[in-house]
């Protein structure tokens, strides 16, 4: 894999564990369940998936959209 492929591969990996950490924290929710480490856990995964993507967005390798 070159390295375009790779940065590539990495940004699919990071938007698909956001998403799915993302159904996985409304789940707990729902069942009343914010305070668990559980929970904590995936909201600070999300917080530094965020921060990368902002910074794939900053180098304009991101459509806003995403």
């Amino acid at each position: 894999m070159d390295r375009l492929g790779a940065f590539e591969q990495m940004l699919d990996d990071i938007l698909h564990q956001n998403e799915r950490e993302q159904i996985e924290m409304k789940k707990l929710k729902a069942a009343g369940k914010e305070k668990t480490a559980a929970y904590r856990q995936y909201l600070g995964n999300r917080m530094f998936y965020k921060m990368i993507l902002d910074k794939y967005r900053q180098y304009g390798l991101l459509d806003e959209r995403m």
